[in-house]
């Protein structure tokens, strides 16, 4: 183990979330290393002002700039010494600030992609846990950080098993890498062995609820339709230089083996876990340097048995639109992405059923139409469009297909 010195200012982006959570959890072990610099979130002012008693940050910002003042007022009744922003583009400001060195990228769904092009831009650190930003312009971002000498590590757990898999060091990568496949593991979700016919009407609750993980009500939705797999695909193919079919889906119930990768010379090189994301997120900050956490290891005496199989494309219809996705161009990627995100909305807020979810996203796939984005900003654009598509392809949806959601 190297000799790790000079404590680094990390800012978290989505602290009150799953991912900030357990990014908080690791730094408590490592306080000698990593200071916090801001912390963030959408709408748990209470929890913010909390955080901020323990870990003492410079700056707070809350996304909804509608409380704004409600933090601002909390913050001043609990004297602390902290600097408040709001709204979306304070993200870009605070991760551009010269003291900062990690940004860990913890924000669900395509609003944090501007703020890890500006973490990019001022040649940062970006740890990246949620997937979407990549989905959308991992080309782009892969590039931005090449040009400004800036790094992207994955703590996802599967494509930080993938990189802890691999021979070089961080991205960007070449497609030469001797690499014959890429195996991204999936657990299946909740509803892996469920009857086909009983899954028209499982309700948010069931749906949200993983057998493995505990995650937010968005990504366990695109795991229990396993579209979270196939984003995955996507983002393996852009992060990792691989062609897509080199990249392959396999369930593991287990979630024992977070990904594998496999070699022309005939090796297979697996990370295995317990499933716990302290594990990926403390390999990503202390990287290239392993460090002591207090995370139960592995008992390999306590495993009987480790399985796998191929996932059933009928049964998880989402996998199968984003490998299609893919073939058909980034605007049909930024698209499929930005549509998802739509359709799994409505689901959480009952206006549609879980089956509807790949029904809707397919119908929708198949009228909407841009042009491939050639820029940061034209992604903005096109995921404007595929929003706008989604939103009245669910109404004519709703139109059509009346009912009572359970």
């Amino acid at each position: 183990m190297g000799v790790i010195s000079d404590k680094k200012f990390v800012c978290v982006l989505g602290s009150t979330g799953s991912i900030g959570l357990s990014t908080l959890s690791v730094i408590d072990q490592q306080s000698d290393r990593f200071q916090v610099f801001a912390l963030t979130a959408h709408s748990n002012i209470d929890l913010l002002v909390a955080q901020c008693h323990i870990y003492h940050p410079k700056y707070l910002v809350i996304t909804d700039p509608d409380l704004y003042q409600a933090l601002l007022t909390k913050v001043k009744a609990n004297c602390l010494d902290v600097a408040v922003l709001s709204g979306p583009e304070s993200l870009n400001e605070i991760v551009s600030h010269d003291d900062v060195d990690i940004v860990v990228a913890g924000i669900v769904g395509a609003v944090g992609l501007d703020s890890i092009y500006h973490a990019l831009c001022q040649s940062k650190t970006v740890l990246v846990a949620n997937k979407e930003p990549l989905v959308m312009a991992g080309n782009f971002l892969v590039d931005v950080a090449k040009k400004n000498h800036a790094t992207i590590l994955p703590i996802d757990s599967e494509h930080n098993a993938i990189f802890q898999c691999l021979s070089q060091s961080a991205p960007p990568y070449s497609s030469d890498q001797g690499i014959l496949k890429i195996l991204l593991t999936a657990s299946g979700g909740p509803f892996l062995n469920t009857p086909m016919n009983e899954l028209r009407n499982v309700s948010v609750s069931q749906a949200i609820k993983h057998p493995k993980w505990n995650m937010g009500k968005k990504i366990s939705i695109d795991s229990a339709t396993m579209m979270n797999k196939g984003l995955e695909v996507i983002e393996a193919h852009y992060l990792f230089a691989a062609p897509v079919d080199t990249i392959e889906v396999v369930v593991h119930p287990q979630s024992i083996v977070h990904s594998m990768v496999q070699y022309v010379d005939g090796s297979t090189l697996a990370q295995l876990a317990n499933p716990d994301m302290r594990v990926p997120i403390g390999h990503a900050l202390n990287y290239p340097h392993r460090a002591r956490l207090n995370v139960k290891p592995l008992s390999l005496g306590d495993i009987s048995t480790l399985q796998f199989q191929a996932p059933d494309f009928e049964r998880f219809p989402c996998l199968s639109l984003a490998y299609e996705s893919l073939s058909k161009g980034r605007a049909a990627v930024v698209g499929l992405n930005a549509i998802n995100e739509v359709v799994v909305d409505a689901f959480l807020e009952k206006k549609i059923r879980f089956s509807d979810i790949s029904i809707l996203i397919e119908s929708v796939m198949g009228d909407f139409n841009a042009p491939n984005p050639n820029s940061i900003e034209e992604v903005f654009s096109v995921n404007a469009v595929a929003r706008e598509s989604a939103l009245e392809g669910l109404s004519k949806f709703k139109y059509v297909e009346s009912k009572e959601v359970r």
